[in-house]
């Protein structure tokens, strides 16, 4: 169980990183703060390019790859959370199925 959770922990660290990076870029240059909030965004945003490959998994492809239903997950969850903004049915049954392919994509060859 531990490489599972440890898996989980990483993919869940670097979706952080990579939202939260770009949404400060995004509130430096779309909603005008301060060039620190880019820069802050800039240093996160390399933290997310180096967390994946601390992943045990040793192909690039397959990592990135179920690293986007993860991604697609998170930043649901960042826009309700953080911006308030509400997921609709589609949104929630999208990220659902994108959970799906992750782990088809993560586990498969462990459980067939």
């Amino acid at each position: 169980m531990a490489g599972y959770a440890r898996t989980i922990i990483l993919y869940l660290l670097a979706g952080l990183a990579e939202i939260g990076g770009g949404w400060l870029v995004w509130q430096w240059l779309r909603e005008g703060r301060p060039v620190g909030w880019g820069v802050l965004g800039g240093i996160v945003l390399v933290s997310y390019g180096v967390i994946p490959t601390l992943q045990a998994e040793p192909a690039f492809g397959r990592v990135y790859a179920a690293y986007g239903g993860i991604f697609i997950v998170l930043s649901i969850m960042w826009g309700r959370v953080v911006d308030g903004w509400r997921p609709d049915r589609y949104d929630l049954l999208g990220a659902a199925i994108a959970l799906v392919g992750v782990a088809i994509i993560i586990w498969g060859r462990r459980w067939f």
